[in-house]
């Protein structure tokens, strides 16, 4: 990272701030000692002009729609490897040799069971809870059960706590899935690739033969790698700032996973999926489109555009080829909530006003209806988008570790409530 000066004036004062270069993208202005030299800070809600790290795993242009994990495409990952490959990636920061890949594939492979008594942890709960709070509950309980990884100062330790999440947070999020819907847990099967073994917990039963579709199973290989980092979006950040306490990673991942469960961020699929039912019929969507036209309507067409990404997203292209592979395999042809979807995405790729504003299909759009199809209720999108997301979390919190720069987070703030007062006893108050 190449470092220069960058000149800043605040009111009569000047002063000279270190001005950093990344490998690709915007320049950042060091303002590390703005508070000291000024008596200022600066006020940015939602940070979109602060870069609270340095990072080396992924890089976002929403600009020019680019996604690059480790400089290598999010299509080329998606189009020739597996998701463990991009796991090993995001962590070691180059492809695997053939031997690094069985090696990494193998210590995954050896993790997927949970200790047995996570099993009664989860008749805690009750029958109808949502998944997305037993994925909290259930993953923050992980560091009650292995106490031997969770010493963030053992490189050892952090490495074995990683291979452990990423194995066994399917195996929970399976057995989430297996108590919402009052079906017995299914145990991994470990000749079986990572997502294979992944749908068979989710949709075996014990009293019948299941044989993994390949279809499925590689268009859900592929979600996970689309959905496996995204920079530093809000539950990342949570990530991070939790680990910045020196919480075990067990703690700090369930903080992310907690983060993801808002809808603004992980529930934006089931968010298109539910607009979709609300179209309901193919002949009801010029009135929805109008009303998305409408300036003064709060109706928004979910699914379509980015916050980051001011053109197309890069993985709904890839997120589009599948989800009509997956639709084909299966036979969807008569799905009234499919033909709303199309006949949108149709719309949206040829009307002016979508292309104007940019408001192209994204991979929510794409993700929820696929995932639908696939056969999973919607209460469980988000927490599939957990199993991919753990690796991105893993890799964001071993960088920061690892970080001899790093610090504990403490964002400052811009006080508006009342001046210094006195107390006054209760007997000399008046009413309002």
């Amino acid at each position: 990272m190449n470092s220069t000066t960058g000149n800043l004036k605040v009111a009569d004062k000047a002063m000279d701030l270190p001005l950093k270069k990344g490998t690709i993208g915007p320049d950042v202005l060091d303002i590390a000692a703005l508070y000291g030299k000024t008596g200022m800070f600066t006020y940015d809600p939602g940070f979109t002009s602060t870069a609270s790290c340095e990072s080396a795993i992924t890089y976002i242009d929403g600009d020019k729609g680019v996604l690059l994990h480790r400089g290598y495409p999010i299509e080329q990952l998606a189009e020739h490897g597996d998701f463990l490959e991009t796991c090993y990636v995001l962590f070691h920061g180059e492809l695997p040799t053939a031997a690094q890949k069985a090696d990494f594939d193998y210590r995954v492979t050896r993790h997927t069971m949970v200790h047995e008594q996570m099993a009664r942890f989860f008749h805690g709960f009750r029958r109808d809870a949502h998944p997305m709070a037993v994925m909290v509950a259930s993953v923050g309980a992980l560091s009650a059960f292995y106490h031997d990884s969770t010493d963030i100062t053992d490189p050892q330790q952090r490495m074995v706590a990683s291979m452990r999440m990423i194995a066994k947070i399917p195996t929970l999020a399976a057995m989430a899935f297996k108590y919402n819907i009052g079906q017995p847990f299914v145990y991994p099967n470990n000749t079986l690739d990572y997502t294979s073994n992944f749908l068979r917990m989710c949709f075996a039963v014990p009293c019948e033969d299941y044989k993994v579709n390949q279809v499925l199973a590689r268009a859900l290989d592929r979600i996970f790698i689309l959905h496996a980092d995204h920079e530093q979006n809000a539950s990342t950040s949570t990530v991070r700032l939790a680990g910045s306490s020196g919480a075990n990673p067990f703690a700090c991942i369930a903080a992310g996973i907690a983060s993801l469960w808002g809808p603004a961020h992980g529930g934006a699929n089931e968010a298109a999926l539910k607009m979709l039912g609300e179209i309901g019929t193919v002949d009801r969507i010029p009135h929805y489109i109008a009303r998305a036209k409408d300036k003064n309507d709060s109706f928004r067409l979910m699914g379509f555009g980015h916050r980051v990404y001011k053109n197309y997203d890069p993985r709904a292209k890839i997120m589009q080829k599948t989800c009509h592979e997956v639709l084909a395999e299966l036979g969807i042809n008569d799905d009234p909530l499919l033909d709303v979807a199309m006949e949108l995405e149709r719309i949206a790729l040829h009307d002016d006003y979508f292309i104007e504003k940019k408001l192209y299909p994204n991979i929510d759009f794409y993700s929820g209806i696929t995932l639908k199809a696939m056969g999973f209720p919607t209460n469980m999108f988000t927490v599939l988008f957990a199993v991919a997301r753990t690796v991105g979390w893993i890799a964001q919190w071993r960088e920061m570790i690892e970080d001899p720069h790093q610090k504990i987070g403490r964002p400052r703030q811009l006080y508006v409530g009342a001046p210094k007062r006195d107390y006054v006893p209760i007997s000399k108050r008046r009413e309002a």
